[in-house]
Order: C-alpha cells, then sequence, then structure tokens
C-alpha cells in the first residue's frame, strides 16, 4: 500500500492511528501547519519540529509560480528544497485558482487562470497538477478537484461535482503512470519502499446527498485516502459540520480520512471526535499576524489596553516556549510597534494550541474516553 494506515485505538466515532509516509510515521487525528511557500509564515523548521509538528502542506499553485517545480525537482526535491525530513502533503492548486475568481476560466481541459503576482497566463489541467505535485515530491498529494462557491444551486453543485470526478480520474490515470518520477532519492534509507499516495477530494457543494454520491464514485477509483473539500467557503458552521458527518457515513474505515481547510481549534476537536484524521488551516498563523491568540480562557485580542501593563503569560496552562517566557504585556508592545518578533512569538503560541489540542484529542481516544472533546473541557485541562 501506498499509505499504510493502522487504527491504534478509537472512543466512539473517533480514532487514533498511525499514518505511514516514506518521511515518518503521522499520529491521527493530525493538524497540519500550512506552509503555503515552503514556508510556514514566521517559523522555522527546528521549531515546527520542536512543536511537534508531524505533516506540514505545501501549496502547489504557490510553489509552481515561485520557485518553479522544476526548480525545486532539479534541488532534490520539496524536502531537501526546505530542509523538512518529515512528512509534506501539497494541495492540487484547486482551492487557489477557486480563489481567483476575476481571473480564471474554466473548462473541460482544465481551468486558464492569471498569476495574481505578474497577471501572466497559466493552465492547470489534473495531468498538469499531478506533473506538478510529483516533481515538488510530497508524501500525499492531492487529486485536481473543482471547489464549487457558495452559495450555489442544485444544478451547479452536480455539474461541478461530475467535472470533480472526471479530473479525478483524469489525475489518477496520470498519477499511476509518473509516479516513478518522483525526485527522492533511490536509497533513502526511511523510504522502506513507501510511494508518493494521491487522495481523492469529495465535492459537491452543500447538498448532503451529492457529497455521499461524489464519496461513493470515489471510492469505486479505490485511492488509498479521501478528502473532503469545498468546505469554509462561507457557509455557516454548522452547515460544515453536516456535510462532514454525511460523508464520513461513507468513506471508508480502513483508509484515512482528511477534512481540508478546518478550523478553530474547538471544530478540529469536533471533526476529530467525529472521526476525521487529518486537518489544515492558515488560520493559527494567520490570526496571529493580526494579533489574535488562541488559549485555553478562548480568543485574546492582544492589542487590547487592557493587556497594557497584564505580567501574565499568554495563557497561563499553556507551557509553549512564548507562555513560558513571556508576557502579554511584552506582545502586545511588540505588536502596537510592529515589531517582526510579534508575528513570529504569536505564531509559535498558536501552532502550538493547536498541535496540543490534537495531543490531548489523542490522548482521549486513547484512554477511550472523548467526553472531554464533545464538551469543550480539553481545551482546559
Amino acid at each position: 500500500m501506498p499509505l499504510p494506515f493502522a487504527i491504534q485505538a478509537s472512543a466512539g466515532s473517533a480514532r487514533l492511528a498511525h499514518i505511514e509516509t516514506a518521511h515518518g510515521v503521522v499520529e491521527t487525528p493530525a493538524f497540519m501547519p500550512v506552509g503555503t511557500a515552503a514556508s510556514v509564515k514566521a517559523v522555522p523548521q527546528d521549531v515546527l519540529e520542536e512543536l511537534g509538528a508531524q505533516i506540514i502542506l505545501g501549496n502547489t499553485y504557490h510553489l509552481y509560480l515561485r520557485p518553479g517545480h522544476e526548480l525545486i525537482r532539479n534541488l532534490g526535491g520539496l524536502h531537501k528544497f526546505m530542509s523538512w525530513e518529515r512528512a509534506l502533503l501539497t494541495d492540487s492548486g484547486g482551492f487557489q485558482v477557486f480563489s481567483l475568481s476575476e481571473l480564471r476560466k474554466v473548462t473541460e481541459e482544465g481551468v486558464t487562470f492569471r498569476s495574481h503576482l505578474d497577471g501572466s497566463s497559466h493552465l492547470f489541467t489534473p495531468e498538469r497538477s499531478m506533473e506538478i505535485q510529483i516533481a515538488l515530491g510530497a508524501d500525499i498529494i492531492m487529486a485536481f478537484d473543482e471547489c464549487t462557491e457558495y452559495p450555489a444551486e442544485y444544478s451547479r453543485s452536480r455539474e461541478s461535482m461530475e467535472m470533480t470526478l472526471r479530473w479525478a480520474k483524469r489525475s489518477k490515470d496520470y498519477f499511476e503512470s509518473h509516479q516513478h518520477e518522483v525526485p527522492w532519492p533511490e536509497n533513502q534509507e526511511n523510504n522502506d519502499g513507501r510511494a508518493q499516495a494521491l487522495i481523492g477530494i469529495v465535492q459537491g457543494g452543500m447538498y448532503p446527498e451529492l457529497r455521499r454520491e461524489c464519496a461513493e464514485r470515489l471510492i469505486e477509483m479505490d485511492f488509498p485516502g479521501y478528502a473532503i473539500g469545498g468546505l469554509s467557503v462561507g457557509e455557516p458552521r454548522d452547515k460544515t459540520a453536516e456535510i462532514i458527518a454525511s460523508v464520513l457515513e461513507i468513506l471508508p474505515k480502513d483508509k484515512p480520512r482528511y477534512v481540508m481547510g478546518v478550523g478553530y481549534p474547538d471544530e478540529i476537536a469536533q471533526y476529530a471526535a467525529m472521526g476525521v484524521d487529518m486537518m489544515d488551516c492558515v488560520l493559527p498563523t494567520r490570526a496571529a499576524r493580526h494579533g489574535l491568540l488562541f488559549t485555553s480562557e478562548g480568543r485574546m485580542n492582544i492589542k487590547n489596553t487592557r493587556y497594557a501593563s497584564d505580567q501574565a503569560p499568554p495563557d497561563p496552562k499553556c507551557c509553549c516556549k512564548v507562555c513560558s517566557r513571556y508576557t502579554r504585556a511584552y506582545l502586545r508592545h511588540l505588536f502596537l510597534a510592529k515589531e517582526p518578533l510579534a508575528g513570529v512569538l504569536n505564531t509559535v503560541h498558536n501552532l502550538a494550541f493547536y498541535l496540543d489540542t490534537m495531543r490531548a484529542v489523542r490522548h482521549a481516544i486513547k484512554l477511550g474516553d472523548i467526553s472531554g472533546i464533545l464538551s469543550g473541557t480539553v481545551f482546559t485541562a
């Protein structure tokens, strides 16, 4: 199997599992920090390792535009390029070209879009997305899909879902005939014969029946794992949970399940309790750059005047290197003074909170009791 998956323990619908990749084991449920341009913003790789990040996400669209996938391939692949020896996942670029609504045109062949950097024209097809992701060499790569906007009529959502399924088949066909081109050293000691793995993406808008149909048809294609995409596009949070639940009913229990682009700490814990294995989101890093910290006491806007002389740590119950050393007053000063260190420290804390949340979830599953996850007390333990 290209993506061995073994469940170690379960509690209700939640499961503690191991995903084996060529660059190490990922213990799930796992949160993946987003490293858009081969960098998790403001955080060096050694700090990510200290925080316990087992896998991070790279962005195909951005890496294709800059510095270019061929350059990264020639330099030995994304792991070597960014000096990251643990697991990597790359997205397909589908969501990014979706977000370029004024700069793209979708056809059966693929998506023509203009670069946000210089306006140059490019074409992403399923085959091109696979070519780029194979060149980047992530352990897990994603089929090219069309992300349906919100709101969208039923007919539009079905049309988009059908396109995603056709593109999934094309992605898989190209991948299976070219996966030998992945730029990993042939004798890589920790590879142990592991191959790059391609995951299919479930679409279908906000219609549970379309989502279930899409999942069933993707399962017939026999991917080694399945993702739920097209969420966090403006829909209500309860709708997000409804869609996730409807798809989890269908997806195989013996393969990893990934929900893309979610969410707040309480949400990712909730989704893990529902049986999701992997999640990613830009929220902890983006919020940090705007002065928003996630803590066991709730969200903290460090810009507020109330913290001007507050000598308490950002989160008294957090053991990260930021909370162990710095005060709220100091973090507020850095942010208002526009010191670059503000973004670094805020981001380190937020990532620590997200990764610690997943650690607490995994521990609860191991103990066989997820009541704390469901009630939210996992954040204050």
